[in-house]
């Protein structure tokens, strides 16, 4: 059944309340998510995306520097932008966040691309914060739900101008090609293993060959891998996000694959700065770094969110 149709003017005036961080009530949140899932199942594993366009990675309910973000690397729908999952927990503005998003994809499909990462799910959800967050500003899960149900619609991966492969995490022992992961079937909750998990998961690794990885989920990959898949898929770059790095994007395996990071001052600790990638018609990539934005009206970091392998 197709979703009610949401008229500009009213997805403008959402946007507006959610850039001043105030959030959509629950039946707006429905009618959003309900919009947004018949865009997304429409898109493929494997999302065709246009340079130019910004490229971007974990934002994590850090709502103020999501805007910060949009602040250095321009207003949608001037920039396009492709996010690349984890756009929930730990932060103290997931719903915010995450609504803000979902209502820029549903505004401007063709120039926001969002990708699936591995806290795009139910179970980490209700451990790292999104599900607490719900029930606190709703006083029930039905938000939760109406995300976490979106969620298993988000494509995997993106490939911009057949070039660069862009994902959340990395590689899978299971797939060889970008044809391999078009026929997955992914609308269902993240799997603890297999093909689906692995995008999700995975990290590049100094070691060659594939490894276990410390995650529990997911594996490590080396530059041998990563090479091969390249070459395999005529791709020049995978982009990926999924790991913290201080300078907010890292190379590995004689750049091959570049990680970036869009959360500054991770979990309001870590000190890190965070990158945005911006290519160009020509697919010369620049990067951008940023700094966490001022804080108002935050509250101090109190609760111990637990860690997995930060």
């Amino acid at each position: 059944m197709a979703a009610d149709s949401i008229p500009n003017k009213e997805l403008d005036q959402w946007i507006e309340n959610l850039s001043n961080c105030k959030q959509l009530e629950e039946v707006e949140v429905k009618r959003l998510t309900d919009k947004a899932r018949e865009i997304l199942q429409k898109e493929s594993n494997v999302q065709e995306v246009k340079c130019p366009v910004t490229v971007c990675g974990d934002v994590h309910g850090q709502f103020h520097d999501l805007m910060e973000l949009f602040r250095i690397g321009g207003d949608s729908p001037d920039t396009n932008y492709l996010f690349m999952g984890d756009y929930v927990d730990r932060g103290y503005y997931s719903v915010e966040t995450v609504s803000l998003l979902v209502s820029l994809k549903v505004r401007y499909p063709e120039r926001v691309t969002i990708l699936r990462g591995n806290h795009e799910s139910r179970q980490i959800t209700q451990v790292y914060g999104f599900y607490d967050e719900c029930l606190r500003k709703y006083g029930n899960p039905n938000v939760w739900k109406c995300f976490t149900d979106l969620f298993d619609y988000l494509p995997l991966t993106a490939l911009v101008d057949r070039q660069i492969f862009c994902l959340h995490g990395g590689l899978s022992p299971s797939i060889d090609t970008l044809d391999h992961i078009r026929s997955l079937d992914r609308i269902q909750e993240v799997p603890h293993e297999g093909p689906m998990c692995d995008l999700l998961w995975s990290d590049p690794d100094d070691r060659g060959g594939w490894g276990i990885s410390p995650r529990g989920a997911g594996y490590t990959f080396g530059q041998d891998i990563s090479e091969n898949f390249n070459h395999t898929n005529q791709v020049t770059l995978i982009s990926r996000a999924h790991q913290l790095v201080m300078e907010g994007y890292n190379w590995s395996h004689e750049r091959n694959v570049v990680t970036i990071f869009s959360a500054p001052n991770y979990c309001y600790r870590c000190g890190n700065q965070a990158a945005l990638m911006e290519l160009d018609d020509g697919l010369k990539y620049t990067f951008l770094q940023f700094d966490p934005a001022p804080r108002r009206g935050e509250p101090l970091v109190t609760r111990r969110i637990p860690d997995y392998f930060m």
